[in-house]
């Protein structure tokens, strides 16, 4: 029922909650639903409860008598299930699945004739365990940082009035969690009339409910109907940035009156919500049993942490809060992206069904077969332009922002050049990563300071890639054979065409001329080379003469594993390969001769053309160095975007890991090599992509 790494057991004063619960209304019957239920061991059935079975109803829904009635009549648990305060994307209403629910054995949340189980919780658990109150604390800041509330939908782009105002908070009418905090319809001109008598001279804004917004239930207030200095706000404008420029808030007992406090806010609560009553609200209706003073944090450990039974989707598994919040994070993040829609052009053909599963989620992603006819597209239905990086015009359409973009770090188990489709994609709306001579926004997001918790998740991400042996592109390869004794040096080969070694190479430009490198630097070490997976493969140019090799390198690995290759040997030396990049993420000394992404941070000994950006500000100050967790928090989190093959959803890069350990990403199918083999033959009419 709680998180499960911090739960707290529902027997005695709680009462436990059976393993098989009984149901009276078809609303039990959603599929979603009886996921978490089952996920969290309760099985659902229909009918009359029997001995050790419990009754589930809806919270105080209008059809939840029936099955209170039945745990009457027959001496059964009573079980009340509502959402959780971190719901989904969008209102149930519109389809969206809750990720987590607040299964209560004592009453529900919102009804304060009675103690719910979050009550109990703040009343008797000590509320004192380091580890709870620094998640806690975490927790606040990165639902603020990340702009994540119990919906999702509103618009980031979108700006508050001026900061100045008074915010009142209205709730849909007839909203149960209204009538059940003692509350009314005329509670609700009660508040304003207070409000207005408190700050006679301020500009008051009432914020509607999404779902007044969206149409689907009416609000309290009527805008022809309100004093001149107050507003009505129906723009889908950020809870956070609206409490972030109020002065003081007000409401009768929604859930944002929590966010509130959570933002530094002490508000004015005219109804009983869950929230009232523990010393940081100014309550109107007090509620007697309520004596504890607690702090935000505890008060969040209590109603998001420990209460909560959240659920992880794509696993299909109960999970931690954290957890939940990377899944929201994950859809959230989908649809702010993606919610105006994509024109795409310089899309192969076996690119466009992905694209259109990752991108196309909330609008289809239209195809263009010109730049000319891309840019027209967008100019007439109001969408962003989509161009694969390496196809991109320069200069770029004029007047219209273009997104670039390309794979992901932690890609796929086989090939792009196989067909293999991604399960990662980077989108770029200043450059792209590979291509050093001009900003990237993987750069910004490397200089920018990781959010709340970040750190630590990227260490973890990076130890879990570590144990699972993963990589970009997770290919079969043969066990590694005796190696030579020394110190060893690893060189991967690279693609000699590669956009990254055109724009990000200095003097050394090919694989034999990177050979050449390292061994008149290195002149006693043992050198091992591991031609490119695509120059193996024949699809690519790249490769190097016998003679050669025989004379530079000390052993040639052939289709061996490059995972293996890092941890037999002492450094990495390369021009631009995202290798050096998974040897830096398993603590090996890498010396770069180009400038790859990695490279002049800090991080890696640099010996070629590292952009002077990255060093020093444009006022000659020196550049934050940062850290290899701040690294890869912004190439494998907050950069890239993720796509489970299996939930055909948004999913965060823990799931990905999963998914590529377990063997369970896309595959190419049949006829994929003899197909990356023809793209060859067209290579040459590239310019019909371009202006």
């Amino acid at each position: 029922m709680a998180d499960p790494a911090s739960r707290r057991d529902a027997a005695g004063a709680a009462g436990a909650i059976p393993r098989r619960l009984r149901f009276l209304n078809g609303g039990f019957l959603n599929g979603a639903l009886r996921r978490i239920l089952a996920a969290a061991g309760h099985e659902l059935r229909p009918g009359l409860p029997r001995a050790g079975e419990g009754v589930i109803v809806w919270g105080r829904s209008p059809t939840a008598w029936r099955g209170e009635a039945a745990a009457a009549r027959h001496g059964a648990p009573l079980i009340r299930v509502e959402d959780a305060f971190l719901r989904s994307l969008r209102p149930g209403r519109m389809g969206d699945a809750p990720l987590g629910l607040l299964m209560d054995p004592l009453g529900v949340h919102f009804d304060a004739a009675a103690p719910s189980w979050i009550e109990h919780l703040l009343t008797t658990d000590p509320l004192d365990d380091s580890n709870l109150l620094s998640r806690a604390r975490d927790g606040i800041a990165r639902l603020i940082a990340s702009d994540l509330s119990k919906y999702n939908i509103h618009d980031p782009d979108l700006r508050p009035p001026p900061a100045g105002y008074v915010l009142l908070i209205d709730q849909t009418r007839g909203d149960a969690s209204i009538r059940h905090a003692g509350a009314t319809d005329t509670t609700f001109q009660t508040m304003l009339a207070t409000a207005l008598e408190d700050h006679p001279r301020a500009r008051i804004l009432i914020k509607t409910h999404p779902e007044t917004r969206l149409g689907l239930r009416p609000g309290h207030f009527d805008p022809a109907a309100l004093p001149p200095n107050v507003t009505l706000l129906t723009d889908a404008v950020s809870p956070w940035r609206l409490l972030e420029g109020a002065i003081a808030v007000y409401t009768v007992s929604s859930q944002m009156g929590f966010e509130a406090i959570l933002a530094g806010h002490r508000p004015r609560v005219f109804g009983q919500p869950f929230y009232a009553g523990w010393g940081l609200t100014l309550d109107e209706q007090p509620i007697p049993r309520r004596r504890r003073t607690l702090t935000r944090a505890q008060l969040f450990a209590g109603a998001m942490i420990l209460a909560p039974t959240w659920f992880d989707p794509c696993r299909g598994r109960i999970c931690r809060f954290e957890e939940a919040v990377d899944q929201l994070e994950a859809d959230t993040r989908a649809w702010r992206a993606d919610r105006a829609g994509y024109v795409a052009f310089g899309m192969r053909l076996w690119k466009r069904r992905p694209l259109q599963q990752v991108f196309g989620r909330h609008r289809p992603v239209l195809f263009a077969r010109t730049p000319d006819q891309a840019v027209a597209q967008a100019q007439r239905t109001g969408r962003r332009l989509m161009v694969w990086a390496g196809k991109a015009p320069d200069p770029a359409p004029p007047d219209l922002p273009l997104l670039r973009v390309e794979d992901g770090f932690l890609r796929s188990r086989g090939l792009g050049a196989e067909l293999v489709p991604p399960l990662s994609l980077v989108t770029d709306d200043l450059g792209i990563y590979y291509d050093p001579l001009r900003e990237s926004r993987l750069e910004r997001l490397i200089l920018a300071p990781p959010p709340p918790g970040g750190l630590d998740r990227a260490e973890r991400l990076m130890a879990r890639i570590t144990t699972l042996g993963l990589s970009k592109y997770n290919l079969p390869a043969t066990a590694l054979p005796d190696l030579p004794p020394g110190h060893r040096i690893l060189v991967p080969g690279q693609v000699e065409d590669d956009a990254s070694i055109r724009l990000g190479a200095g003097d050394v430009r090919t694989n034999l001329a990177l050979l050449q490198a390292v061994r008149a630097a290195h002149p006693d070490a043992v050198i091992l080379y591991k031609p490119h997976p695509d120059v193996e493969a024949g699809l690519r140019p790249g490769a190097v003469a016998a003679a050669d090799l025989a004379r530079l390198a000390d052993a040639v690995l052939h289709h061996a594993d490059p995972l293996a290759l890092i941890a037999a040997c002492d450094a990495v030396w390369t021009m631009t390969s995202t290798l050096g990049f998974e040897a830096l993420l398993r603590g090996k000394p890498v010396t770069t001769l180009g400038a790859p992404f990695y490279a002049g941070w800090g991080l890696t000994r640099d010996l070629g053309p590292v952009p002077p950006r990255r060093l020093r500000r444009p006022d000659g100050s020196l550049q934050p160095r940062p850290s290899l967790a701040a690294l890869a928090h912004a190439a494998l989190i907050a950069y890239p975007r993720y796509f489970d093959p299996v939930t055909r959803r948004p999913c965060p890069p823990e799931v990905a890991l999963d998914r590529l350990a377990q063997g369970g990403g896309p595959s190419p199918g049949p006829f994929n090599r003899g197909l990356s083999k023809l793209q060859g033959l067209f290579a040459g009419h590239a310019h019909l992509w371009r202006r």
